[in-house]
């Protein structure tokens, strides 16, 4: 193979490249240049100064080599030297001290070094393509891509992509979900990454954002900016649960999103094999929006902590299993979709929590019923957490705005807490309902029964408290 082989007909492949690589003209021809300059170098030696041009009216490189003009008597080494005489005839006007270009023939660089130079022009083109696919797809991550199913590896399907391979890892297939080479595969391009062995880039139909963006595709409205998907939430496979919100008061965001008889929504969810999708409203208000995101739960009463963002929500005693969900699967989803901890309580049993607080509560010497509800409702459940309890925060119960007074009733919470420590004794419990109670709080008219045992456990409290 010879050199002037290698690199005849250059013009040609550089066309043939760029338009089968998508790669520029320059970016080929300083791949060329640089196989053809290393070709040399190995041929001739590194240490003699040689460059390589392309000459593009001829369509070949070309090589030249660079010797300083010295005089005669100064005259050393052949190899980056040249006698001033031998220089003019190359330049009239040459001078001592120039350096004077020669031109090396390509065809004496021999067969191992015309190979080098493949080599290298090879690489320098693999190269340039890896960075234009990289900065292609980088572009292009957070997008939904299609392609075809190449091959399962480990677990994950490689994707045809066209110009490049993707990868969709097991935790980003969605379960029960079965390829095999051949088989048309869509998902959403959740990472790109330029690896040594070029770009990587990882499909994800599990994503959350994979949802989101079939939405987009689904409904004119959110790509037009009307209708805007405020949160999703999934557990792949089995169910997710989206917040959409609408700019238009004429638009109900919910309707666009399902569609004509729910024409929409399912082309969404037979795409994610039959998963399951809740849509509801997106409110400011967060109550309201956690009171959407359990549907179709009904909720009676929610109970938020600001500072912990958590929540407690209470439903009807016969909605209780429906808002918890399958394994816990509807409040789950709700609590991802609106980032709040959220703790699902029936009727009866927070009618029982009331009771047990209130009980605790009126244990303090000098309280009153009236006083430990405003306490209870302030937040605070038991004087346990009163004696621990700052003034500034205290004073935010009706009644002890004033912070003598906070600090007169976190000082009293402190030696009960302290006289039942000191003396070993357990603190009192509010009395366990009997079983007609019991049958009674898991009947239909719970809320009622529950009233009723708090009225009996107060009376019996003051009852003890004077006997």
């Amino acid at each position: 193979m010879a050199a002037d082989n290698v690199f005849s007909g250059l013009s040609r492949m550089i066309e043939q490249i760029g338009k089968e690589k998508g790669i520029g003209k320059q970016v080929v021809v300083n791949a060329i240049i640089q196989g053809m300059l290393t070709a040399a170098k190995k041929k001739y030696g590194t240490y003699r100064e040689i460059e390589a041009q392309y000459n593009e009216d001829l369509g070949e490189v070309e090589l030249f080599e660079f010797k300083e003009v010295v005089d005669a008597d100064k005259f050393i080494d052949e190899e980056v030297e040249i006698k001033t005489e031998d220089a003019l005839q190359l330049d009239p006007e040459a001078t001592v001290g120039d350096y004077i270009g020669i031109r090396l023939e390509t065809k004496d660089l021999g067969r191992i070094a015309a190979q080098t130079a493949r080599q290298i022009i090879t690489q320098q083109v693999r190269d340039a393509e890896r960075e234009i696919i990289f900065a292609e797809f980088e572009e292009r991550k957070g997008e939904i891509a299609s392609g075809i199913v190449r091959r399962v590896e480990r677990g994950s399907v490689v994707v045809d992509l066209g110009r490049t391979e993707a990868y969709v890892p097991i935790r980003e297939q969605i379960p029960g979900e079965n390829y095999k080479p051949g088989d048309r595969i869509q998902g959403f391009i959740a990472d790109v990454r330029q690896t040594t062995r070029g770009p990587q880039i990882i499909m994800s139909r599990a994503s959350e954002m994979y949802l989101t963006k079939l939405f987009e595709q689904e409904v004119p409205e959110i790509g037009d900016g009307v209708i805007e998907v405020k949160a999703a939430a999934r557990e792949p496979g089995a169910r997710a649960k989206v917040a959409v919100s609408s700019k238009d008061p004429n638009i109900d965001p919910v309707g666009a999103c399902v569609g004509m008889k729910g024409s929409r929504v399912q082309t969404i969810v037979q795409e994610l094999q039959g998963e399951k999708i809740d849509i509801v409203n997106w409110d400011e208000d967060v109550t309201r929006f956690v009171s959407n995101a359990l549907a179709p739960a009904e909720v009676s009463k929610i109970f938020i902590d600001d500072a912990t963002k958590e929540m407690e929500v209470v439903v009807p005693d016969q909605q209780l299993s429906l808002a918890i969900g399958k394994k816990g699967q509807n409040v789950r989803l709700a609590a991802k979709l609106t980032g709040w901890k959220i703790d699902i309580l029936s009727e009866g049993n927070m009618a029982a929590k009331n009771a047990e607080a209130i009980f605790n509560l009126l244990l303090i010497p000098g309280m009153t019923d009236t006083m430990a509800q405003n306490i209870y409702q302030s937040g605070f459940g038991s004087f346990q957490s009163l004696a621990a309890a700052e003034a500034k925060d205290v004073q935010r119960i009706p009644g002890y705005d004033d912070e003598a007074k906070a600090t007169a009733l976190i000082e009293t919470a402190q030696k009960l807490l302290k006289k039942y420590e000191d003396s070993g004794e357990p603190v009192p419990q509010a009395p366990k309902p009997s079983m007609e109670a019991k049958e009674a709080l898991n009947s239909t008219d719970a809320k009622k029964a529950a009233e009723e045992r708090l009225k009996q456990e107060l009376a019996q409290l003051a009852k003890d408290k004077t006997e």
